[in-house]
């Protein structure tokens, strides 16, 4: 009997041991903001494109990647298993920036409702040129963007840079990603606006 119960309060500790080594939960976050209650501009119906976004190689995952700032060098890069997209970052990206995008203008997504036969659409096609996001201290990201229209070979090309201050932990940097988004949101939509009346004039980012 001695055994018999020796056996088992060794099964219950090891079982309580494995519990408390067991990985910590994976948390998932999304870039996507509740939508405002009215544009920020008025305008006329817009019909918008919003091409996938281009990003380097490492950044095209689910997993958060962040900068070390405690590395020597601050060279190190970290992939955070347990900390992801709600979908790879990319796809956040262009989802977050097309309802951003769309909402700024009172536009309509030709992706999400089909393209309209007899107006034009404005395709953008976005590009994350640069992207450094260090866990309480920044986040800074280089935006580049083309504009153009469904009916005539007018384009305008953009660039955008911005630098957010960040507090410590994740949820802090995730806002902080969010915000250079909404930044650049701001960018693209002011662009299409100008374009739609100037291409010269178009560049406002």
């Amino acid at each position: 009997m001695t055994s018999i119960l020796s056996t088992r309060f060794s099964a219950i500790a090891v079982a309580l041991l494995l519990a408390g080594c067991a990985s910590a939960p994976t948390r998932f976050y999304t870039l996507s903001a509740p939508p405002q209650a009215t544009p920020a501009i008025q305008n006329a119906r817009i019909f918008i494109d919003v091409a996938p976004v281009t990003l380097p190689e490492r950044l095209a995952r689910p997993q958060l990647v962040v900068r070390s700032a405690g590395s020597a060098s601050g060279a190190r890069v970290d992939i955070l298993e347990q900390e992801r997209w709600s979908a790879p970052f990319n796809s956040e990206l262009r989802d977050a920036l097309a309802s951003g995008i769309a909402n700024r203008l009172g536009a309509i997504d030709v992706s999400r409702s089909g393209r309209p036969a007899d107006q034009p659409v404005y395709r953008i096609a976005v590009e994350l040129r640069e992207f450094d996001a260090v866990p309480g201290e920044k986040v800074q990201a280089t935006y580049g963007w083309t504009i153009s229209r469904s009916d005539n070979t007018r384009s305008s090309a953009c660039q955008l840079s911005v630098s957010e201050a960040v507090a410590p932990g994740i949820d802090a940097l995730v806002l902080g990603v969010q915000r250079t988004v909404a930044d650049a949101a701001d960018g693209i939509a002011a662009n299409v606006v100008a374009f739609k009346a100037n291409a010269a004039a178009a560049c406002k980012g």
